[in-house]
C-alpha cells in the first residue's frame, strides 16, 4: 500500500486539490439554471475538477525506471 500511495502521490493530490476547487468553483460561479452541464451540479464540477486536477499534477510523473546499462 505504501509503494501504491508513493508511486502514485501526484495523482492522488491532483484529485484532492481538483476536487476542492472545483467545488468551490461551484459555490463560488456555479449555474443553477441548468445551462451549464459542469457547474449545474456539485457533483459535476468536483468531479470534472478532480480529473482536470489529477491529469494536470500526472504530468509531473517523473519515471522511475532505472536504465539498463549496456555493456560491451
Amino acid at each position: 500500500m505504501k509503494k501504491f500511495l508513493y508511486n502514485n502521490i501526484f495523482l492522488i493530490a491532483g484529485i484532492i486539490t481538483g476536487g476542492i476547487a472545483g467545488y468551490f468553483y461551484w459555490r463560488q460561479v456555479g449555474y443553477s439554471s441548468g445551462t451549464c452541464l459542469i457547474t449545474s451540479k456539485p457533483l459535476n464540477s468536483t468531479v470534472y475538477g478532480a480529473l482536470m486536477g489529477a491529469l494536470l499534477l500526472n504530468i509531473f510523473k517523473s519515471n522511475r525506471k532505472k536504465a539498463h546499462k549496456i555493456s560491451c
